[in-house]
C-alpha cells in the first residue's frame, strides 16, 4: 500500500491511478473491469458534468443507485471535486428520498435508471449510465470545463459525506463524515485486514451504507484490491454461481446471511448424525462441514467479515469450530464505521475483538463511548441531537452496552434503549434472550420486549414450521390455533430452561410476517412493542 499525502478520498483516487494504473479495480460479474486509471478518468468526466450544473465545493450531491461499478466512480468524483456525497439507500421510498434531497439541500442527484421516478424537485438529474444529463437545474450558475477536470484542493477535515441512516429508532439522521473520518478508518482496518492487489472482493451489502462503503470500497481501492458486484440481489441462486466464478478471497456481510446458511442448510444435515449430540463429535462434524462450506464459497476465502448486527452464539460456535475464516466487527455509521474487530482466525466466541488502532473507547456505566479520527462531525442541521450524542468532554456516546475482557477484547451486551429493567431492578438484555430463541428448531427470528406482566417475545416461525400450520387449517381453525398455542408454549418452556429466573419469558406470541429490517438486517424495533415493567 502506498503512503497517503493526505487523508482524503481525492488522494486515494489520484494515487490509486498512479500506483495501480491499469490494474483491475471495479467489475460487474459480467463485463470488463474498470482499472484504477479508468476510475480517475471517468470521475473527472462526471465532475465536469456536475460543475457544468453549478456544483461547487461544499454543495451536496445525492447518489441513488444499486451496487455497481458506476456507484464507486460517482462517490469518488463527487468527493474529489470538494462536493459532499449524500448516498441514499435504494430501499427508501419516494417520499423519504424527497425529504433527504430537501433536507440536505442537494444541488444534483446522480442516479440509476431504475430510480428515475424518485428524483423529484427542481435539481439537476444525471443518469449514472453514460453520465447523461436528464434534467437541468433551473437557474443553475453553470461553468464550462474543457480538458481533464481540475480537482480543487480538498482538506482532510472537509465534509465528504452525509449518510441518512434508516436506523432502528424511527427517525433518520444525517451523519456528517469528513474525509479524515472515512479514510483514517479505512486505513486503520489494515490491522485486521490487509488487502493485496491479488485479492478479489465480492460486494453484496448496500454501498450506501458506510459499512460496505468504507471497508469494501474505500479500503479496497486504498490497497489495490479488485471488487466485484452482482447485477441482481444476492440471493442464494445468484450468489452460488458468482462465488464459483469469482472465487472471492474477501467478503463482508451481515449475520443474517451466514445464520440462514447454517440453520437452514448445514444444521439439518449435521443433526442427522448421532455423534452430533456429543461435544467431540460435534467439533469433528463442524470441522468437516466447514471444509465443505469453504468450497461452496469458491475455495479461496481468507476473510469473511461479519458486522452490522449481533451474530447468534450457535452460529459463531460453528464457525469457530469449523475454522472458517470469519471475523467479527463492531461499529456505527457515526464512527465511519469500525470501532473494534479481529483478524480472521483470531476470533473468540462472544467477543468482538480489540479496539481498532488509533481509536479509544471507555465504558461509562456500561456504555461504550468512543473517541478518535473516525468519529463523525455531528448530525446535519441537528445541533440538539448532536449535543446529546457527545459527552461534555467530547466522547461519542454509542448507546451500546459492553465490557472489555482480560485480553482486551470488546464484547457487546445490547443497546441501552432496548434494555429491560426487571421487576426487582435486574438488567435484562433482549438480545441475549433472542440469541437463545433463535437457536430453537422452530424459530426463524424473534424480538423480545418487556411490559407490565414481564418479559415477552414475538417470534416468526421457520418457513417449514409455518407451512405445517397452514396445512393444519384444513382440519379446522380451532385445531390449528390450539396447535400453534401448544408450540409457542413449548418454545417458551425450552428457552426458559436456559435463562436466569429473572429474565424468563412470561409468554411467546406469534408474528405472522417477517420483521421489518434496516439494510444491515437489524429489526426496526420502534415498529414493535417495547414497554417497561411500570407500564
Amino acid at each position: 500500500m502506498y503512503k497517503l499525502n493526505k487523508l482524503t478520498l481525492q488522494d486515494i483516487l489520484l494515487q490509486g491511478a498512479t500506483n495501480y494504473g491499469e490494474n483491475p479495480a471495479l467489475s460487474m460479474l459480467e463485463g470488463q473491469p474498470v482499472s484504477y486509471a479508468g476510475i480517475l478518468s471517468r470521475a473527472r468526466h462526471l465532475a465536469s458534468v456536475l460543475a457544468s450544473q453549478g456544483v461547487n465545493p461544499g454543495d451536496r450531491v445525492a447518489l441513488l443507485s444499486e451496487n455497481r461499478v458506476e456507484w464507486g466512480i460517482a462517490y469518488f468524483a463527487i468527493a474529489s471535486m470538494g462536493a459532499v456525497v449524500v448516498p441514499i439507500l435504494t430501499e427508501f421510498p419516494a417520499p423519504q428520498v424527497a425529504h433527504i434531497l430537501e433536507h440536505a439541500g442537494c444541488k444534483a442527484v446522480v442516479l440509476s435508471p431504475r430510480y428515475r421516478d424518485r428524483a423529484g424537485g427542481e435539481i439537476a438529474v444525471i443518469d449514472i449510465d453514460g453520465v447523461t444529463l436528464l434534467r437541468t437545474a433551473p437557474g443553475a450558475v453553470r461553468s464550462s470545463v474543457t480538458g481533464p477536470f481540475p480537482f480543487p484542493e480538498v482538506a482532510e477535515d472537509d465534509l465528504a459525506a452525509i449518510l441518512y441512516t434508516s436506523g432502528t429508532t424511527g427517525q433518520s439522521k444525517g451523519v456528517m463524515l469528513t474525509h479524515r473520518n472515512i479514510v483514517a478508518n479505512a486505513q486503520a482496518t489494515r490491522t485486521i485486514l490487509a488487502i493485496e492487489p491479488t485479492d478479489r472482493l465480492l460486494s453484496i451489502l448496500p454501498l450506501a451504507h458506510t459499512y460496505e462503503c468504507t471497508l469494501g470500497l474505500v479500503g479496497a481501492l486504498l490497497q489495490g484490491g479488485h471488487v466485484y458486484y452482482l447485477d441482481r440481489p444476492p440471493t442464494a441462486s445468484a450468489l452460488l454461481p458468482a462465488m464459483a466464478r469469482i472465487r472471492p478471497t474477501i467478503m463482508i456481510t451481515v449475520p443474517l446471511v451466514i445464520e440462514k446458511i447454517f440453520r437452514s442448510k448445514v444444521l439439518p444435515e449435521l443433526a442427522k448424525h448421532r455423534a452430533y449430540s456429543h461435544p467431540l463429535g460435534r467439533r469433528v462434524l463442524h470441522y468437516l462441514a466447514g471444509m465443505k462450506l469453504k468450497k461452496t464459497f469458491g475455495g479461496c476465502l481468507r476473510f469473511f467479515g461479519i458486522g452490522g448486527a449481533s451474530l447468534g452464539p450457535d452460529v459463531e460456535r460453528f464457525l469457530f469450530e469449523a475454522r472458517f475464516p470469519y471475523a467479527i466487527g463492531y461499529g456505527l455509521t457515526e464512527t465511519a464505521p469500525l470501532v473494534a474487530g479481529c483478524a480472521s482466525g483470531k476470533g473468540h466466541p462472544g467477543a468482538v475483538g480489540p479496539v481498532l488502532s488509533g481509536v479509544d473507547i471507555r465504558l461509562t456505566e456500561g456504555e461504550i463511548q468512543v473517541r478518535g479520527p473516525n468519529v463523525m462531525r455531528g448530525y446535519y442541521k441537528d445541533p440538539e441531537r448532536t449535543r446529546e450524542a457527545f459527552t461534555k468532554d467530547g466522547w461519542f456516546r454509542t448507546g451500546d452496552l459492553g465490557h472489555v475482557d482480560a485480553h482486551g477484547r470488546l464484547a457487546i451486551r445490547g443497546r441501552i434503549k432496548t434494555m429491560i429493567l426487571g421487576a426487582s431492578g435486574e438488567n435484562i438484555y433482549p438480545e441475549e434472550i433472542e440469541a437463545v430463541l433463535n437457536q430453537s428448531a422452530y424459530v426463524g427470528e424473534s424480538l423480545v420486549y418487556g411490559d407490565a406482566k414481564g418479559v415477552a417475545a414475538l417470534v416468526v416461525l421457520k418457513p417449514e414450521v409455518a407451512e405445517s400450520f397452514a396445512v393444519a387449517v384444513h382440519d379446522g381453525i380451532a385445531k390449528a390455533e390450539r396447535s400453534a398455542a401448544e408450540l409457542l408454549e413449548r418454545i417458551r418452556m425450552e428457552v426458559n430452561a436456559n435463562l436466569a429466573a429473572f429474565s424468563r419469558l412470561v409468554r411467546v406470541e406469534l408474528q405472522t410476517v417477517p420483521f421489518e429490517k434496516t439494510p444491515t438486517q437489524k429489526i426496526k424495533r420502534f415498529l414493535y412493542p417495547r414497554r417497561g415493567f411500570d407500564a
